[in-house]
């Protein structure tokens, strides 16, 4: 850490010690600066932070040989020359919300009388303006003319800048692939939001499970805490999607040990294409009977009008792909009637007649 600062600067820095009066912040190996207790103690003296913690302060000056620092300009003795390094140096300032006035609020500042508008008070949760008088509340000095009598200050600005530096470090941790916890906010046709140490995510209703899913509220409820894997990161529009499907075993690791070519599964279809019905055969898998297998269907029919999503259909494994997840099937019935047709075509008498079912019971 440097020795010297400028009046302003802002760093972030660790609680080395705590007095009844004062906070002291590391500096370097060799020195300490002071933070006022009170700045950081509710209204009963109890103070938020602990040794060892990291919070951010202001470079404000160095009296008697202290260098002294702030998280923000506050209290009665805030003067004019307080003020105007905190405008110079972006250092939060604490002010009183006297008024509303025309076109915004009217705020006090030590002894100076400051105005915020409307459009900068308040953060992403506005509230009626009536709700912000008579609060204290924090605020950066946008503009400062005329010796002070003219100052224009922003809360919006803190939000904001709260809220990028929140951000920042969320970013650092959810990260695509990472496992983190969540918590279900909505339910909406297309999926769900969910909370992630506060920020909104988006659980689309594709990555809610391995199965088809028509309404979200079958998987997760409001209020409901699961765990989810970050798919996608978008930190510059704020976008966040995560899956729980991603956290479940894939049940094609065991395709080809379930269904090997020949397999007879009694399955129902999931999907009609124009090409083909899918059918599902297990939990998140699903294979294809083309149209050209279905019997009496030319390649101009319309499957829609003539098979329904859920009815049942007997069907053969015929091709396996696990590398792409793809399984051929054909309808179970032609596959037999084929079987059963080589069988008798090639089960012949020893005389090189065709087999007849009476003639060999008349041998017996």
């Amino acid at each position: 850490m440097k020795n010297r600062f400028e009046i302003g600067e802002a760093f972030e820095t660790t609680i080395v010690a705590i007095t009844d009066s004062t906070i002291f912040v590391d500096l370097s190996a060799k020195s300490e600066g002071v933070v006022d207790r009170a700045e950081l103690a509710d209204e009963n003296g109890n103070v938020s932070v602990k040794e060892g913690d990291k919070i951010k302060v202001f470079f404000t000056g160095e009296v008697r040989g202290e260098m002294r620092f702030t998280t923000k300009i506050a209290g009665g003795k805030t003067d004019n020359t307080m003020i105007e390094n905190a405008y110079k140096g972006g250092i939060p300032v604490e002010g009183h919300v006297e008024a509303e006035i025309k076109g915004g609020f009217e705020v006090k500042i030590g002894g100076a009388r400051a105005f915020c508008p409307y459009s900068q008070m308040g953060f992403k949760k506005r509230e009626e303006p009536a709700a912000y008088v008579g609060r204290n509340m924090t605020f950066i000095i946008t503009e400062y003319k005329n010796d002070g009598k003219d100052i224009l200050v922003s809360n919006r600005k803190i939000g904001e800048s709260e809220y990028a530096e929140s951000l920042g470090k969320l970013a650092q941790q959810i990260k695509e692939g990472a496992i983190v916890e969540a918590t279900v906010e909505s339910i909406e046709k297309f999926g769900a939001f969910v909370s992630i140490q506060g920020f909104r995510a988006l659980l689309p209703i594709s990555e809610m499970s391995l199965d088809r899913v028509t309404d979200a509220g079958d998987i997760v409820e409001v209020g409901q805490e699961r765990k989810v894997q970050v798919l996608k990161t978008d930190w510059k529009n704020e976008r966040v999607s995560v899956s729980l499907k991603a956290l479940m075993a894939d049940p094609w690791d065991e395709v080809e040990d379930k269904f090997p070519v020949g397999t007879k599964v009694n399955g129902k279809i999931s999907k009609i294409m124009d090409f083909g019905l899918f059918i599902n055969l297990d939990k998140g898998v699903d294979g294809l009977v083309h149209i050209s297998e279905l019997e009496g269907i030319s390649a101009n029919t319309n499957l829609r009008k003539v098979y329904k999503i859920g009815q049942g259909m007997s069907v053969v494994v015929e091709k396996v792909d696990v590398e792409q997840k793809r399984i051929s099937l054909v309808p179970a019935s032609s596959k037999e009637q084929d079987e059963t047709a080589s069988k008798y075509l090639n089960n012949q008498d020893d005389d090189g007649e065709t087999y007849n079912p009476f003639a060999a019971l008349l041998k017996k």
